[in-house]
């Protein structure tokens, strides 16, 4: 078995080093001399993590059409984007839809391990969401309902039991004792998409939840000053946000004060990704409703201009975008897209030390840049020991 090398600068201090790695595991770190070279080299980081993804390249997740060949597109795609680990994201839909998406992604990690070794599990958002225009988003109102525990276990079994998040509305009165349930069986309770009061976030809260999906956003357009659901979740310590830094979802002082009032080790990324990314400009058919992607790269409900259907910027994005509107170092940015889903969901992250997992990418950053497409772009991305992307490859995945 071959010893191969990777050569680029730390992104938590800089440094320029050599990995060592034999097989899918890393062997020696080697610190090269810093000199105006090395200062020109890419930086090395993890792979990122995103906990939210509704899909891509056409493919939808929450789709009667679903097929495992499409999650793997899915997957390939992200790969491309530096994402070596992702939650497939399942929307509020009607029972059987949910039920053939959640059984085709297991299927898919059954089929492929590689793929399945890179999926932390399926993140279920809805259809237990507030049915208000507003809080609903464009999650289709016909098929939102009150949390449901024993629909959920059917899920959950389809899924062959990798359902590892569900986001819901606690304002249902079977909401605290779905959470109770769904904590204790280990999945991951989100809160978002809701009308709730804060005495109904706190009983959320005791009861197990612990995350916010995409905070400020899935919310009313006009709020009372105070009190209102967003102070309540960003003063509420015991959960951890959720952020969509695409430019678009939150305008950037916003960015720069939720992550000022959280602080940046209770918040993560995510890209919120749909069907759209990837494809060109126009109007699309999506499971949720008819969308339009703007020239710019906004994604949002078809004949407006402000209701948004989910994101097509990658998750690299949103580093550049932090480090630019809320002043975070590089290696904040990257451990709100790395390390911290990561730890959310259970899966260990690589620091660079020997005998750790060598599935790490190769990227360039500049938080100037106002166009997404610009502000990241990965170099190379290496999977349990293997190369799977090159910058200025054909095929997404491809070795090279």
């Amino acid at each position: 078995m071959l010893t191969q090398t990777i050569t680029g600068r730390r992104f938590d201090t800089g440094q320029p080093v050599r990995l060592h790695w034999r097989g899918d595991r890393i062997q020696r770190i080697e610190y090269l001399r810093s000199d105006q070279q090395t200062r020109r080299l890419p930086f090395l980081a993890p792979g990122l993590c995103d906990l939210q993804v509704n899909g891509c390249a056409g493919c939808e997740f929450a789709s009667p059409a679903l097929r495992p060949a499409d999650v793997r597109t899915v997957g390939d795609v992200l790969l491309r984007m530096g994402v070596t680990c992702f939650c497939p994201t399942v929307t509020t839909q009607s029972h059987d839809v949910i039920a053939h998406a959640v059984s085709t992604i297991d299927q898919a990690c059954r089929t492929d391990a590689d793929l399945g070794r890179r999926i932390a599990g399926i993140h279920l958002e809805g259809p237990f969401i507030s049915p208000e225009d507003g809080p609903r988003g464009a999650h289709p109102k016909e098929h939102v309902r009150p949390p449901d525990w024993d629909e959920f276990v059917q899920w959950q079994a389809l899924a062959g039991n990798r359902i590892a998040i569900v986001t819901i509305s606690p304002e249902y009165p079977s909401s605290v004792e779905f959470i109770r349930r769904a904590a204790a069986a280990g999945v991951v309770v989100a809160l978002g998409h809701m009308a709730a009061t804060r005495d109904q976030i706190l009983a959320a809260v005791d009861a197990g939840a612990s995350i916010c999906t995409h905070l400020g956003n899935g919310a009313h357009p006009v709020l009372p000053r105070h009190p209102n659901y967003l102070w309540d979740q960003l003063a509420e310590d015991r959960l951890t946000a959720g952020l969509i830094a695409d430019g678009f979802h939150l305008p950037d002082e916003v960015l720069n004060v939720f992550l000022r009032a959280k602080q940046p080790h209770r918040c993560f990324l995510v890209s919120d990704l749909a069907a759209q990314a990837g494809l060109p400009p126009g109007r699309y058919r999506g499971g949720l409703c008819e969308v339009e992607l703007l020239p710019e790269g906004k994604l949002v409900i078809a004949g407006q201009r402000q209701l948004l259907a989910g994101a097509a910027a990658p998750l690299g994005a949103g580093i550049a975008r932090v480090m630019r509107a809320a002043g975070l170092s590089l290696a904040q940015a990257v451990r709100l897209a790395c390390h911290q889903p990561r730890q959310i969901v259970g899966v260990a992250t690589t620091d660079f030390a020997p005998g750790d997992s060598a599935d790490f990418m190769l990227f360039r950053v500049d938080p100037a840049a106002a166009d997404n497409s610009r502000s990241f772009r990965v170099e190379q991305v290496v999977v349990d020991g293997r190369p799977v992307f090159r910058g200025g490859c054909d095929a997404p995945g491809a070795a090279c």
